[in-house]
């Protein structure tokens, strides 16, 4: 690996943001760690970053030649903000970006799809992750983890769609990879779990781990379009829906190596991840 360099993580306190800190800092990289509020990060220096506010850009690009790309949440264009923010990365000697993307969302596709085809022309070191759902949905503050807490209900439109739910530190496991080693991937990298598992694979999963009787509500597309509509801008709702829907149709359903291949250890399966959380409080 390398050991030249800063690395700006955007989204720093986010679900992979904290963790691709953590794994950083801990491997003895420098790193500034970007969030809105500057949040203290153990051994890392904290920098306010806005998206939406670019006299925060900057000062937390000074002294960075990499960067770790969280795109803004529920913004369905965000190129329309991160492209010009890149090319003033570029400009201040950004040399790799590495940036989170979704397996459902190909280059060039919607969304942050516009910023995937973009990247290779601006850095010439790059990659886009593009991880399968986080498993973290169903333990943190995501609306499926809440809903698991308070109602013992999961609601989607995936019908029995299977999907290859990933472990957020797995996702940062590669990140760290993309961003430190002395050769970028120079390509997108396809990140699953282990296994592929239904919604009903899930709430049973959760029932037998937490003792907490869970089950999987299915909804059509217009009932979760308009659920999701009561928490995010109603564009991006519609993108989760179908989303859903592409679930459903077995979009997602499928496994990669690209874990153990870059990261050498096999990722986390769901059922080790909830029991290590449950154990530990979470």
């Amino acid at each position: 690996m390398s050991t030249t360099g800063t690395t700006l993580v955007i989204g720093a306190t986010g679900t992979t943001g904290s963790r691709t800190v953590a794994q950083l800092t801990a491997a003895g990289h420098r790193v500034k760690a970007a969030g809105r509020r500057a949040t203290p990060v153990a051994d890392a220096e904290p920098v306010r970053f806005d998206w939406y506010s670019s006299a925060t850009h900057a000062a937390a690009l000074d002294g960075v030649d990499r960067v770790y790309l969280v795109p803004p949440l529920g913004d369905s264009d965000p190129a329309a903000t991160m492209l010009p923010f890149l090319r003033q990365a570029r400009t201040a000697g950004v040399h790799r970006a590495v940036l989170l993307s979704s397996s459902a969302i190909p280059e060039g596709g919607p969304a942050v799809g516009t910023v995937h085809r973009a990247l290779p022309g601006l850095f010439p070191q790059w990659a886009v992750l593009r991880p399968s759902w986080f498993m973290q949905n169903f333990t943190g503050t995501h609306a499926h983890a809440r809903s698991i807490r308070d109602e013992g209900s999961i609601w989607t439109a995936t019908e029995s769609g299977r999907v290859g739910f990933i472990d957020a530190e797995d996702i940062a496991a590669v990140a760290v990879r993309a961003l430190t080693d002395e050769q970028a991937p120079n390509t997108d990298l396809l990140l699953t779990g282990p296994e592929a598992l239904g919604y009903d694979d899930i709430a049973a999963i959760v029932t037998e781990v937490t003792g907490r009787p869970v089950v999987h509500r299915r909804l059509s597309y217009e009932q979760m379009r308009d659920r999701l509509t009561a928490q995010v801008p109603v564009e991006f709702a519609a993108l989760l829906a179908g989303m859903d829907r592409a679930i459903a149709a077995g979009a997602e359903d499928r496994i990669t190596d690209t874990v153990l291949r870059l990261t050498g250890r096999a990722p986390r399966t769901f059922r080790a991840l909830l029991e290590s959380e449950t154990r530990s409080g979470s």
